[in-house]
Parts: C-alpha cells; structure tokens; sequence
C-alpha cells in the first residue's frame, strides 16, 4: 500500500470534499483526483500526438491559415491583459 506525505493545503481540501458528503473517505478523494489526472493526460497526449500534427499539416497545405508569430503574441499580451484586468 503506497503512503504519501500531503500538506496542510491537501490535507484541507480532502477534509472540505469528505466534509461535503460527496465522498466516503480519503482514498475515495485521492482516486477521483488521479481519475481527473488520468483524463487530462490522454486528453494531452491525443492533442500532442494527433491535433498538433493534423494541424500542422492543414497550414502545410493551406498557408494562409497561419497566423505569424507577432499576431499570436499580440493575442497572447491581449488575453492576459483581460484576465489580469478582472483580477
């Protein structure tokens, strides 16, 4: 059986979810949260391995469909503008 070490933030956080009856105990908690993990890693996998690739050749065909690198930076500034603004 594995033992891991959390701190206070984690430690508060499971109490908050066992606390809201939504789970039954502290592995409960653990395992949904390695679930998410989980999801997002194969979400990012199939993005890294699949959409980049078919994406990058879309614009191998089609070039007028890139964006240069100073527009994508503009959009990038604007972005964190805007949430830097509602923060």
């Amino acid at each position: 059986m594995a033992s891991f070490a959390l701190n206070e933030h984690y430690e508060r956080f499971i109490q908050s979810q066992l606390e809201s009856g939504r789970y039954n105990n502290a592995s409960d908690v653990v395992r949904a949260g390695l679930r998410m993990l989980e999801d997002f890693e194969a979400a990012r996998e199939r993005w890294l391995l699949e959409e980049i690739p078919s994406r990058l050749e879309d614009i191998r065909r089609n070039p007028g469909k890139a964006v240069s690198l100073e527009d994508a930076f503009s959009r990038l500034e604007a972005r964190h503008q805007a949430i830097v603004a509602k923060t």
